[in-house]
């Protein structure tokens, strides 16, 4: 079976949606995920028994306008009150991790603490918030005592949860949609944040690639922003054809052989920028 770590990565993370339709169209067996921001609200609804195409259609008919209201607030800029109807709506009110069809673990942060942490029983609604709850933008989302942010400040590749669950015969493929990009302009502002953050999450994943199996990184996703929803269509189509040329490494995965080496897709020895 395999064990699927889903990074962050804003409009980035719809390929994993494609990811997850290719393997489903080469009956490869997902046995358990783990999910960060982005990747966590692809993993939850997969895991819920969306189907991946079912998932991007319904990210397309949402409007990001009216899921963001102004907070003007000391915490940050926006509410997630609609985003948390949003998934209520197509999760269940009350939905908990024990009625989803496969296990997961959602990772997000307490600001306070300055640790990663992790959630796979119990509520789902607020752990799916709370991991994809930008600092700054987003109000902190306060759970069970804590006050949580975004999963990937500081783990943006939860490889470590699959490998913790000691699963006899789970092969951990991570699944990252911030490749590296040492062409990238910051000419403004915006650029300049953007690039702030991604130099951030790229040094917090240089382990967690290590510790997978199999690292599947579709190096045409550097081309797209953090925001760029509009290209939806497009990235699912990224990480549905690179994981369908895959296929022959995550077959040999599952037989128990070694994947063959990656070259410049997803090897280990790469920039960090």
């Amino acid at each position: 079976m395999l064990g699927l770590a889903l990074s962050g990565g804003g409009a980035r993370g719809i390929a994993h949606l494609g990811v997850l339709a290719a393997l489903d169209e080469l009956a490869l067996p997902v046995g358990r995920l783990a999910g960060v921001s982005s990747g966590a609200i692809a993993a939850t609804f997969y895991a819920a028994g969306v189907p991946p195409r079912e998932i991007m259609r319904l990210l397309q008919g949402v409007s990001i306008p009216r899921l963001t209201r102004v907070a003007l607030s000391r915490y940050g800029l926006l509410h997630m009150e609609a985003v948390g109807r949003l998934f209520e709506q197509h999760l269940g009110v009350g939905a908990t991790f024990e009625q989803l069809r496969l296990p997961v673990t959602l990772v997000a942060t307490d600001i306070e603490a300055g640790e990663s942490v992790r959630f796979s029983s119990g509520l789902l609604v607020p752990p799916l918030l709370a991991s994809s709850a930008v600092p700054i933008l987003y109000r902190p989302v306060q759970y069970q005592g804590r006050q949580l942010v975004d999963g990937g400040l500081l783990n943006n590749l939860p490889v470590e949860a699959l490998l913790d669950a000691a699963h006899p015969g789970l092969r951990v493929v991570g699944v990252h949609c911030n490749p590296p990009n040492p062409q990238a302009q910051v000419n403004n502002m915006r650029g300049l944040v953007e690039r702030t953050l991604n130099l951030a999450i790229a040094g917090n994943t240089v382990l967690s690639k290590q510790r997978c199996q199999l690292l599947l990184e579709p190096p045409e996703l550097r081309q797209y922003r953090t925001m760029s929803f509009r290209q939806a269509p497009e990235m699912f189509e990224i990480g549905y054809r690179y994981t369908l040329a895959q296929a022959r490494q995550l077959e040999a995965l599952l037989a128990g052989s070694p994947p063959a080496a990656q070259s410049g897709e997803g090897g280990n020895a790469e920039p960090l920028i």
